[in-house]
């Protein structure tokens, strides 16, 4: 039997709907991600601590919930150890997974890992509102926590007010210092596949699982290190590079990684950062960082690749951007860099590349789980700066135009002429 849950927003907005997962109450930044698949990816992403996602997508639960399944139990499509998103709001919960490598279905999971969700909601309308107003603070009530403020399901009268009272209590996502409930406790080493070429620190900040197969597969082998780890703890490993990752909260909180980069960059080891990653490689570049309205989330965003014109379609989960020009080659206290990367929807800054050491970073997800794989080479990029640390950076461009088109090839000639025909001459019969 369905029973009654509500999203209230903090600026007094609430949507009825169908709880399912846990019941009881969640909070967090209501976020809406526009992917169309890879609903799990997205809630084991370390990224959405302390974020209630809302799906675009209509039906959510067609594929159930894939983790440790298959004949050797090797079937896993987290990217984590467990869910981290706050709350779960969708507009249709589908009635039955349909995946033969299912191991149970979502709504089970999310009440085994206790993650309030919310059916029932009009997405469509709750997205415009986030895309109008902002990304705010919100918060899922059902059961207990629900009939404990005497709504009874109604979105009227003082207990609603009661609710958005909640809500405006709990702390925003701007100053939000969350690293350390995300990192690794302890160091831990995935191999490269095949013959190991290049060793390489991967610092968490919330680091999917997907990255150091990346990684591996690049015969790479990746020390994934705690937050708190230390430039000679790095220098001890010698490691042949350092790979900065994506996580949750805001970069002005991270002093302590804008430093520990900067000894990185000082050292000149090569160095690849991502998603959070690139906001503190602005930072300690000397560029600013500021929060997006409402963010990029999903697995559809257009990117240009400066350098080549290529445009990518790209896997976005950000709240946050680095404040750096577009269009000019900055001069910092590690050389010249530019911007390499824009979004194409907003000309948000999405990577900055270091012209005269080896770094650079983009704002997006490389390793595309879920998502698109056009940015993979990018993997490839850091592979390359590792094997040639000295090596001059990319060219310097300007604009963030795409290359001009390739001239029209010249007309073809004009065919000749047909030749005149020779009139036959005529034969006047002889009577």
């Amino acid at each position: 039997m369905s029973s009654p849950a509500v999203l209230v927003l903090e600026d007094g907005r609430s949507y009825q709907g169908i709880a399912f997962g846990a019941t009881g109450s969640a909070f967090g930044e209501a976020v809406f991600s526009t992917g169309m698949t890879g609903y799990q990816e997205t809630l084991t992403d370390p990224s959405y601590r302390r974020q209630v996602v809302v799906a675009t997508t209509p039906q959510i639960g067609n594929t159930g919930w894939v983790a440790g399944g298959g004949p050797d139990r090797a079937q896993d499509d987290n990217e984590s150890e467990r869910i981290w998103v706050a709350g779960y709001v969708i507009r249709d919960l589908a009635p039955a997974a349909s995946n033969w490598r299912a191991t149970t279905d979502l709504p089970q999971e999310m009440e085994r890992q206790g993650i309030v969700g919310i059916a029932g909601v009009d997405t469509r309308a709750l997205t415009r509102h986030l895309r109008s107003a902002g990304a705010m603070r919100c918060g899922i009530f059902s059961g207990r926590a629900l009939t404990a403020s005497s709504t009874g399901g109604s979105s009227s009268g003082t207990a609603v007010d009661d609710l958005v009272e909640q809500v405006r209590a709990q702390p925003g996502m701007a100053g939000a210092d969350l690293t350390a409930e995300v990192t690794t406790a302890d160091r831990y080493t995935v191999p490269a596949i095949g013959e190991s070429r290049f060793v390489v620190a991967a610092i968490d900040l919330g680091i999917k699982a997907n990255t150091p197969r990346m990684l591996a597969a690049r015969g790479i082998t990746t020390h994934v290190m705690p937050a708190t780890v230390t430039i000679e703890d790095i220098h001890g490993l010698g490691v042949d590079g350092v790979f900065l990752s994506n996580g949750p909260g805001d970069p002005a909180t991270q002093d302590y990684m804008v430093e520990l980069t900067k000894a990185v960059l000082a050292r000149r080891i090569p160095f690849f950062g991502i998603c959070f990653g690139n906001q503190i490689l602005g930072r300690a570049l000397g560029f600013g960082t500021y929060k997006l309205k409402f963010g990029h989330r999903g697995i559809n965003q257009p990117v240009l690749d400066k350098a080549t014109g290529r445009v990518l379609i790209s896997a976005h989960n950000h709240g946050f951007a680095v404040d750096a020009p577009l269009d000019v080659v900055s001069d910092t206290e590690f050389g010249r860099v530019q911007v390499g990367f824009v979004c194409l929807n907003d000309d948000v800054v999405e990577g900055l590349e270091c012209l005269d050491i080896p770094a650079f970073s983009v704002q997006f997800h490389p390793e595309a789980a879920a998502g698109p794989h056009d940015a993979q080479y990018l993997f490839d990029r850091f592979a390359d700066l590792m094997a040639a640390p000295d090596a001059v950076g990319p060219p310097a461009t300007t604009g963030f135009s795409a290359p001009a088109p390739a001239p029209a090839p010249a007309p073809a000639p004009a065919p000749a002429p047909a030749p005149t025909p020779t009139p036959t001459p005529t034969t006047k019969a002889v009577s």
